[in-house]
């Protein structure tokens, strides 16, 4: 393309000059994240400044995907592999900051071969190659307990340490991965992780973290109300009920007397007063709203004996409903239309100095509350992303049962099937193919830098016990060497992603051979 045919500002990139810019890009988000991986990985510092260096946010976390999506990337590469990290998270809930360093070295490799003049055509065939080899030998390496429920509770166990053991709840690590499994349990085989509801309470160290059956709800109970219901009725609302007012933007109210003053204020008090009534005449002993209630409907609520809950955050009411069987509803004319919730005990509870509100026996039997405690507002966030990354692995591990050892034994498995794949394979597509099997073992070499170790000693270790028939073999970071069987165990269906996105993230990257920048926007001039 001439340059020439492009508008004024536009920019090209052609050839070599756009594939090296990709993967400088891609190369350089990856050694932004790779310091993380592992369980002795390190956390980064989001810090983010308002005008005048005010309002300044502040994010500690070693979670790949929290850290992508809040960098902001010039580069177009760069944006493919948050993308990729964010359909690991979503996926899967684990895995992004793998999925990321993999696929940074990926092009890393895949650079090598560029300078030895190889098309980027016949890199992507050996890389084609070499994924199915390694997705062949994971799925050879696969375990599937599930017939076993003794083992399989033990393997998501495991599964949710492995998760947890780089987080910042690694001080406890066996006991929330205890409240991680039995959290997902009661789910009863689904992935809908709605009806688990995670409270954060600053106090207390985060070993007093623990998980309650039923729901817990962080709002207070209307003043001379009921504060413990047996066999409750409950309806679940998002409606005003404060009084009402003329909501028409610039309307005025003119009266030439005070008693027309009073007469207009006690037209809306019994307008709001046929509304409670309404409410009430549906035979229920709990009323919760998501919008505000005032001093009047709750004392009108106080009077017939009814439990007053207002101002549910929106995610807790929905949540809330879905774990009483419940239905939001906003007009109630019309009874027999309500879907009611119903739980056996509403209670309130001390967490800390605070009080919250406590439902038991739930129409959803599988809800359940997670409670939180920790030291400052930074750690219970990032104990919170901890906690949810394991409870998607684990919900995901009981659709997909089955598991791979962790620990770099995966990956030099899979890499010890490419090269022996390599070598049945003529012409240039295997030295991509060998590029790959060193990409794969660039995993466990990362994680032992990470620990302060010698990389390329113990991964050299690594792959003499592999090639000597030893296929359990695996890194332990703690001892610093390597172990003839590793107890670490990783969701398969976490593994399998990790190689599938990161091998068609790279494919994607390496097709480009230009970039073409579009001219901004030209700024009208106001008239």
């Amino acid at each position: 393309m001439d340059q020439s045919i492009l508008k004024a500002g536009a920019n090209e990139q052609k050839g070599g000059m756009a594939k090296l810019c990709n993967i400088l890009g891609a190369v350089a988000l990856s050694d932004l994240v790779k310091s993380t991986l592992g369980p002795r990985g390190m956390d980064k510092i989001l810090l983010s400044q308002g005008s005048g260096g005010r309002d300044s946010s502040l994010l500690v976390t070693n979670d790949g995907a929290t850290i992508l999506k809040n960098i902001i990337m010039e580069n177009p590469a760069g944006k493919i592999l948050i993308d990729v990290s964010k359909t690991q998270d979503d996926e899967v809930g684990d895995g992004t900051t793998s999925v990321c360093v993999f696929t940074g070295e990926l092009l890393r490799e895949a650079e090598k071969l560029l300078q030895q003049s190889i098309h980027p055509q016949t890199i992507i065939q050996g890389y084609r190659l070499a994924h199915k080899a390694s997705q062949r030998a994971l799925e050879n390496c696969a375990v599937d307990n599930k017939a076993d429920p003794v083992k399989f509770r033990d393997d998501l166990f495991r599964i949710a340490r492995t998760t947890l053991s780089s987080k910042v709840v690694n001080v406890d690590v066996e006991h929330f991965a205890n409240l991680a499994v039995d959290a997902v349990l009661r789910l009863k085989g689904s992935t809908n992780l709605e009806s688990i509801n995670i409270i954060k309470k600053l106090g207390g160290s985060m070993k007093d973290s623990f998980l309650a059956e039923g729901f817990l709800l962080d709002k207070k109970i209307g003043l001379g109300q009921p504060r413990r219901i047996e066999k409750a009725k409950i309806l679940v609302a998002n409606t005003p009920m404060d009084t009402d007012k003329i909501k028409i933007y610039g309307a005025r109210v003119r009266v030439d007397s005070i008693a027309k003053l009073a007469d207009l204020e006690k037209a809306e008090k019994d307008k709001m007063k046929k509304k409670c009534q309404k409410i009430i005449d549906h035979g229920i002993n709990c009323f919760i709203n998501r919008q505000l209630i005032y001093n009047y409907p709750e004392e009108l609520f106080a009077q017939s004996g009814i439990m007053a809950i207002e101002h549910a955050d929106f995610d807790g009411i929905e949540r809330l409903a879905l774990a009483l069987g419940a239905e939001v509803t906003s007009t109630f004319d019309n009874p027999e239309l309500v879907k009611y919730g119903e739980c056996d005990l509403i209670d309130e509870i001390m967490i800390g100095e605070d009080t919250l509100i406590r439902f038991s026996g739930c129409k959803a039997g599988e809800a359940c509350t997670v409670v939180l405690r920790g030291a400052s507002k930074y750690i219970l966030d990032e104990a919170e992303r901890s906690l949810h990354d394991a409870l998607c692995v684990v919900s995901q591990t009981v659709q997909e049962t089955r598991t791979v050892l962790g620990a770099g034994c995966s990956e030099m498995a899979m890499a010890k099937a490419v090269d022996d794949e390599a070598k049945k394979t003529a012409g240039k597509k295997a030295l991509a193919m060998e590029a790959y099997a060193h990409a794969l073992r660039a995993l466990p070499s990362t994680i032992a830098e990470n620990a302060g170790l010698d990389s390329a000693d113990l991964i050299t270790k690594l792959t003499a016990e592999h090639y000597n028939g030893n296929s359990k073999a695996g890194l332990d970071v703690f001892v610093g060497d390597v172990v003839k069987e590793v107890n670490i165990l990783e969701s398969f269906k976490c593994k399998s992603s990790v190689v599938n996105y990161a091998s068609e993230a790279a494919e994607m990257i390496l097709r480009v051979d230009n970039i073409i920048t579009c001219a901004p926007r030209e700024r009208k001039p106001r008239r």
